[in-house]
């Protein structure tokens, strides 16, 4: 799965919304995206992919 572009922009504009209206601090959002990225390191991000694949498919019908 190639992620998108729109995408890309929900979930940056969820983090925007976390931060703005939640209390997410600047430390947690960085805490999340090197979580993020070391997971995509291990063996479990081929499982994870699929998992998204299904959901966004499932999601917009296709």
């Amino acid at each position: 799965m190639t992620v998108s572009i729109p995408l890309v922009a929900l979930l940056g504009a969820g983090a925007y919304i976390a931060w703005r209206f939640m209390g997410l601090r600047i430390w947690h959002a960085v805490l999340c995206l090197l979580f993020g990225f070391f997971l995509a390191a291990t063996s479990a991000a081929p499982q994870i992919r699929q998992l998204v694949t299904g959901v966004v498919q499932w999601l917009t019908g296709a």
